[in-house]
């Protein structure tokens, strides 16, 4: 990965937080954490890690919802940042959370046991 698309990346990941949180007003997008963004080097495709609180269900209806808004986004972000084209947007589930959090708890359950 180049040091423009890491730092698009960087500046993506930020404004999509902002964007998520504060501009979108669809009652389907739950607690939506933009985790990592990663950007090809052309500059094309943005892969958008989120994570979502709640169960498999708000997870679905999140990820629909940020599917549904990729335009309004898309357009807002062509305001925020000065970029030539604007990434198509990609959004991914981080799962790297869960696993952890599924890790934290064994640990605690053999702790728990001695």
């Amino acid at each position: 990965m180049s040091l423009r698309s890491e730092r698009v990346g960087e500046q993506l990941k930020k404004e999509l937080s902002e964007i998520i949180n504060q501009k979108l007003k669809n009652p389907n997008i739950g607690f939506v954490t933009v985790t990592e963004v990663e950007v090809t080097g052309d500059l094309s495709i943005a892969s958008v890690y989120i994570t979502v609180l709640g169960e498999e269900r708000d997870r679905k209806k999140s990820l629909e919802a940020l599917e549904k808004s990729k335009g309004f986004m898309k357009s807002e972000i062509a305001k925020r940042m000065d970029l030539r084209i604007v990434p198509e947007l990609k959004f991914v589930y981080d799962e790297s959370v869960d696993y952890g959090n599924k890790i934290e708890r064994m640990i605690a359950e053999l702790n728990k046991d001695k």
